[in-house]
């Protein structure tokens, strides 16, 4: 299968970047796409609304159904998703996008903030799950996938940040277990990360400002990469995280200078990516 068309992806936060990139590289092959996202008004820092995702996505050629949806709410969940069922005749595809950071030490995170990062990312993820699976256990070819990292349990990616980085691993621990539970079902579970930090508008704001988003790579190298995992057969590849660029490299692309303004050498590395996973050549010289 190589072709996402008249699929239906539930996409959480895909009101912009990658959520939003990874929905529009389905949009190009015909997909449906059903927006669970907060922003439903102009936000005076952060692009773009659930519905001019809608457009964007429409114009890129797929169908589109915007639903104003805060994660943490059980009972928006489950009516998103019956929602986008009932529109759509199913949901074929789950995408856990939607996260919250904050990158502060145990005596300056307050637990307000620790509870949210642990409700959207955590929480979050294994509720949108739970409802859509019940739709996936009846799709074809069905995929559930989380941007989340792979579980290196180095101190280094804890010590600064540790309540940020159990509410992201505690996404890729339901990779984890449900890419298991679910194997005989044939409903595929895998994880998505970048190697380097991409150019959202999280990065813009909350982490490095216009510096580092010119040393960061476009959202479309996690859509594509996306692409690659979604289009798979969900019998035979489940329980895997994947890092963007080895991902793409071993599906056949050499060219990543697409992705980026700067050379590789130049570009800044996200968190928690294991020492042992080393950049594709094609990357590197790219």
């Amino acid at each position: 299968m190589s072709s996402l068309s008249n699929k239906t992806l539930f996409v959480s936060g895909a009101s912009r970047g990658i959520g939003l990139a990874i929905a529009k590289k389905a949009a190009r092959d015909g997909a449906n796409i059903i927006l669970a996202a907060k922003t439903a008004e102009p936000h005076p820092k952060l692009p773009g609304t659930i519905y001019t995702a809608a457009d964007e996505i429409e114009e890129a050629g797929g169908k589109a159904l915007p639903l104003i949806c805060d994660i943490r709410s059980e009972e928006r969940v489950e009516e998103c998703v019956e929602k986008g069922a009932q529109h759509f005749g199913g949901i074929d595809i789950c995408i856990n996008n939607a996260s919250a950071i904050q990158l502060t030490n145990t005596l300056q995170t307050d637990m307000k903030r620790y509870d949210l990062m642990n409700q959207i990312n955590t929480r979050g993820t294994f509720l949108t799950s739970k409802k859509c699976l019940p739709y996936l256990l009846k799709a074809e070819n069905p995929h559930i996938m989380n941007l989340s990292p792979p579980l290196d349990m180095s101190p280094k990616w804890f010590a600064n940040h540790v309540a940020y980085t159990i509410a992201k691993y505690g996404m890729s621990l339901c990779v984890l277990g449900m890419a298991e539970e679910f194997k005989e079902h044939g409903v595929a579970v895998n994880a998505l990360w970048p190697r380097t930090a991409i150019a959202t508008a999280a990065v813009q704001n909350v982490l490095g400002g216009d510096e580092l988003s010119k040393i960061s790579r476009t959202p479309e190298i996690m859509a594509d990469a996306a692409h690659v995992i979604l289009t798979k057969p969900s019998k035979e590849f489940t329980g895997n995280f994947c890092i963007d660029d080895n991902l793409l490299a071993e599906n056949g692309v050499t060219d990543f200078s697409i992705y980026a303004s700067v050379p590789f050498a130049e570009l800044a590395p996200d968190f928690f990516v294991p020492d042992d996973i080393l950049p594709p050549e094609e990357a590197i010289n790219s």
